[in-house]
């Protein structure tokens, strides 16, 4: 993906989804709390005055960000802006646009840029378009399969060592999904808290599997491997339905102990037990 630049020092990459729904849907979907929720990662807005003036993303521990709202337009546009990455890095600002097509659905178009006077941080863009490319396909299976149902996220985000490639081999072999297939059905093996679905969507540029689950209930699971200075695994599973919560609450704890066991937390340089 190929980032734009222009005379002022702008750089941008930009990207588009058709998603199934009316603009005020997907509206709801991109724009709240709760909808961002229930496809990417915990989200909360601020407001003030009744109007959201920044939001909180939770991508995992130790990796929270805080942006300011800067355009909010529903249901149509909303803008923010990140100030707070990589000491020394350019401020990364989002726009969001959405626009009505026939047949129901709508164009989710991103905009991500940010200002630089060189070229040093264009693979920050390039990386975080591909990631983007995940979540909007998360979004897509919601908007068709699950749309305005209740929803409850299960977050699992763990360090590894070795590369990225290698921490996907460990992931998918421990999971048991290695080799899936799109529209292959899925069932854990032994040793793996339950669940089972249909592969919706497998690539290993980025390293992405979305799988549309029956079981522990209705929902989605996302596997992944990434490097933010620190290689990690991550498996969220995104819980639709009156019964979400409560099938999160009795999951949780069996997730974080094989996640525990199977990925245990690598000890501190000059530190052993």
């Amino acid at each position: 993906m190929s980032v734009e630049k222009d005379p002022s020092g702008r750089r941008s990459v930009q990207f588009e989804f058709e998603i199934p729904g009316t603009p005020e849907e997907v509206w709801q979907a991109i724009a709240t709390g709760p909808g961002i929720s229930s496809w990417m990662v915990p989200a909360e807005f601020e407001e003030r005055d009744g109007k959201p003036v920044a939001v909180k993303l939770n991508f995992g521990p130790g990796m929270e960000s805080t942006s300011a709202v800067t355009v909010w337009e529903p249901p149509h546009k909303w803008a923010a802006q990140f100030d707070g990455g990589v000491p020394g890095s350019p401020s990364l600002a989002n726009e969001w646009s959405v626009e009505a097509r026939g047949g129901g659905t709508c164009i989710v178009r991103i905009v991500q840029s940010l200002f630089a006077s060189t070229d040093d941080w264009d693979n920050q863009l390039e990386s975080a378009a591909l990631a983007w490319h995940g979540f909007l396909r998360a979004l897509r299976i919601y908007l068709t399969h699950f749309r305005g149902q209740c929803s409850t996220i299960m977050q699992f985000v763990v360090p590894v060592p070795g590369t990225e490639a290698e921490a996907w081999d460990a992931l998918t072999a421990a999971v048991g999904v290695k080799g899936l297939s799109v529209g292959q059905r899925f069932t854990a093996p032994a040793g793996v808290p339950g669940f089972s679905g249909v592969a919706e969507h497998v690539t290993q540029s980025p390293y992405d599997i979305l799988l549309r689950l029956d079981k522990p209930g209705p929902g989605v699971a996302a596997l992944g491997a990434f490097d933010c200075g620190q290689v990690m695994v991550a498996l969220n599973f995104y819980l639709y339905g009156d019964q979400a919560a409560e099938t999160a609450a009795r999951e949780t704890p069996q997730w974080q102990a094989w996640f525990q066991e199977r990925f245990p937390t690598p000890a501190e340089p000059g530190k052993s037990d």
